[in-house]
């Protein structure tokens, strides 16, 4: 086992876009020999609020120094595991909620009472990542994933974007999103065929990932791909590029989670058992030649910054 030499206790943010292994990501790095305390997506308009008792009105909700004042104080409790049952108790509607509360409360209690570091994954909050980092002083991972099984997997998943959520963000548009306010208007007044929604989608999130990177390079920032194909090495070194504690309980993991007996694609887009090296190249055989032809053509230049000629 090896472990800092003396452990940083600042939250861990895990983010990038959806669909770019945040969820492996952060259950592997969660399992730390450092005690952790997980938290699912408080961006998603989807969270439990019991776990944050405010939903964000849009999906990429942008907060920054001008409005971040609302979201700070109940960002703050839940980074201390601060659990509210009275805005949960207001959400339930079936038996299943009744349960899950009772698992979150427990989980937010025991994760308290240890002390453990929280780990916040969420790629909803790619955009707002900067403000948190520096409002919660957090270590950010920022994964990122290639273009053509971006597309792939959103084609995949059947899952489509409502870009007026953009521009019903008047803040967002004029900090990060101002180069592709025609795109984004023109996609909020007809719709994409889904593999250019995601081309757009890809451009306008990998684009705020390049300025991220280039402002902050004490972030770490990791290929979904490399850690697919090595993925005991390159965990081994995000471990210790955030300071966290590796033991054999968390190889085991890691290698449960990427072996080739897994399924390359299971049905649960939030499922971490994946034969990883397979599902890292699926995009080529779920894809035309034509059609990531099409993705390279529209991610170009920004794709090369990740990805060269033989990565396609």
């Amino acid at each position: 086992m090896s472990t800092p030499a003396e452990a940083d206790r600042r939250p861990v943010l895990v983010t990038g876009a959806h669909r770019s292994g945040t969820t492996w990501a952060g259950r592997v790095l969660a399992a730390a020999a450092t005690p952790m305390g997980y938290i699912w997506e408080p961006f998603n308009p989807r969270h439990r609020p019991g776990t944050f008792p405010i939903r964000f009105p849009h999906y990429f909700h942008y907060v920054c120094a001008e409005n971040g004042a609302e979201w700070a104080t109940p960002l703050a409790d839940m980074l201390a595991f601060r659990y509210r049952p009275g805005a949960e108790v207001r959400s339930l509607r079936r038996p299943r909620d009744v349960a899950r509360m009772g698992r979150d409360w427990w989980r937010f209690a025991r994760n308290g009472r240890r002390g453990a570091t929280p780990l916040v994954k969420d790629p909803i909050a790619l955009l707002s990542a900067e403000w948190l980092a520096a409002t919660f002083d957090m270590r950010v991972l920022v994964m990122i994933r290639h273009p053509a099984a971006f597309a792939a997997s959103i084609r995949r998943r059947g899952w489509r974007h409502r870009f007026a959520d953009f521009l019903e963000q008047p803040l967002l548009m004029r900090d990060l999103l101002a180069p592709h306010a025609d795109e984004i208007r023109a996609a909020s007044e007809q719709r994409l065929d889904i593999l250019d929604e995601a081309v757009l989608l890809w451009n306008i999130l990998y684009g705020t990932v390049a300025r991220l990177e280039e402002r902050h390079p004490d972030w770490v920032f990791a290929r979904h791909e490399d850690i697919a194909r090595e993925p005991v090495a390159r965990f081994r070194a995000l471990y210790a590029k955030l300071g966290l504690g590796w033991s054999d309980a968390v190889e085991r993991l890691v290698l449960q989670t990427s072996s080739a007996s897994n399924p390359a694609g299971p049905d649960r887009a939030d499922a971490i058992r994946r034969d990883s090296a397979a599902a890292a190249a699926a995009w080529r055989s779920q894809l035309s030649a034509e059609e990531i032809a099409r993705i390279r053509r529209g991610t170009e230049p920004l794709a090369d910054r990740y990805y060269a000629g033989g990565d396609w």
